[in-house]
């Protein structure tokens, strides 16, 4: 009797935690779906509305003057392009380098107040982030450049980089470190040619998404780098992006503009997307092997 039993409540049990295991995967996959049916249905009414407006006008003309069909958006795609350049200038180096020192360095009480500064900064809303680079920047220049909206940019990409880049660093074997070390390499050595290159793919991962919270900000660009309709590439002038210039055309009346601004945002959509997919490719397989 017992031995049957025994066998029957098994048998239960088994039967229990298959029906539980199964449910559980129904949920995983209906919540992953549903995670990615609202991604699918931007990615499809954006490039439904930008495609028809998207042609070769659209990257190599200036826009055109109010009332005036046609124009492109060239000088915002090249300003925009500047204006990550600048801010990847100021952010970078500053979130990798913190990375590092949080990893390496970190655990004390400077560090901690380090990463408290980071999550408090990822979280503070980017207007104010304008707000703040005009008094510090735009203010005492007198007036709006390229400058100011690449610092306001670098600032906002400064959290996700050093958070991003300390957790990649702290995944590298120790026993690396300690093979350098014994070889007679010195700390900063050991850093820089072996820690940071065993997790150069996780920060470039880090990097590219702080690219992408970046690409598409208006807010702080509307108090720094403002815009401008004309081909502008001097630094200490307002230039014009695709964020603001997509703003500007979407709130006008014009039904042209309305294309335009679609078109402008199938672009920037599509460049955060490319990057993104390059970035993958290249470093494919190599962060794997070092965890």
């Amino acid at each position: 009797m017992m031995p049957g039993g025994s066998r029957g409540r098994s048998g239960v049990w088994e039967a229990k935690r298959k029906a539980a295991n199964g449910l559980m995967w129904v949920v995983a996959v209906l919540a992953t779906l549903a995670a990615l049916v609202p991604l699918a249905m931007v990615l499809y009414y954006v490039a439904a509305q930008g495609l028809p407006a998207l042609n070769l006008a659209f990257f190599t003309h200036m826009p055109k003057p109010v009332g005036e069909a046609g124009g492109g958006m060239a000088n915002a795609i090249v300003g925009s392009l500047i204006l990550i350049g600048l801010a990847s200038a100021v952010g970078l180096p500053i979130g990798i380098l913190g990375g590092i020192y949080l990893a390496e360095f970190g655990n004390n009480r400077f560090g901690w107040a380090v990463r408290f500064a980071a999550d408090v900064l990822s979280g503070v809303p980017s207007i104010v982030i304008g707000i703040f680079v005009y008094a510090v920047v735009v203010m005492p220049m007198k007036r709006f450049s390229a400058l100011a909206g690449g610092a306001a940019l670098g600032v906002m990409m400064i959290p996700t980089v050093i958070r991003t880049t300390e957790e990649l660093v702290r995944l590298v074997p120790i026993s690396l470190r300690e093979a350098a070390l014994s070889l007679g390499a010195t700390q900063w050595r050991t850093v820089f040619k072996v820690v940071l290159v065993a997790a150069k793919g996780g920060v470039i991962t880090g990097v590219l998404l702080a690219i992408a919270r970046i690409a598409g900000e208006t807010a702080p660009l509307l108090f720094t780098a403002f815009g401008n309709r004309f081909w502008s590439t001097h630094l200490d002038q307002p230039i014009a992006s695709l964020p603001v210039q997509i703003f500007t055309y979407a709130i006008a009346p014009y039904d042209d503009w309305h294309a335009q601004a679609w078109a402008g945002a199938l672009v920037l959509v599509a460049l955060v997307l490319v990057l993104s997919v390059a970035a993958r490719y290249t470093t494919r397989g190599r962060f794997r092997a070092v965890r």
